[in-house]
């Protein structure tokens, strides 16, 4: 299960409007922490499948939405519950504290 790909067109139905708790990786292509990040971002896409929406947005072609959450530095992950920012995550964190707030979502 590979990572969704968010937009500032989608964002609103995939992520907002998702029945279930939806986790957003805001990154770039020239982010080296973002690469160190986008492996563990690709397994837990599979590992959370149905029960967390995982995805990406590249900040460079969707700015508008980075800038409505105030992402400034990257990368940045922001979960979503009900439409609702529920948890940030700043800068290349491991694993296991990814997992540890996405557990707190559901």
């Amino acid at each position: 299960m590979k990572p969704f790909a968010f937009t500032d067109e989608n964002f609103e139905q995939e992520v907002l409007q998702s029945p279930i708790p939806a986790l957003v990786d805001f990154w770039a292509v020239w982010c080296g922490p973002c690469k160190m990040i986008a492996p563990i971002v690709d397994e837990l896409a599979g590992e959370f499948e149905g029960k967390v929406k995982i995805g990406k947005l590249d900040v460079d072609a969707n700015q508008q939405t980075a800038i409505k959450y105030g992402v400034r530095s990257i990368p940045t992950i922001l979960i979503f519950k009900e439409g609702k920012l529920a948890d940030t995550i700043i800068g290349a964190v491991p694993k296991a504290a990814i997992v540890e707030k996405l557990n707190k979502q559901l």
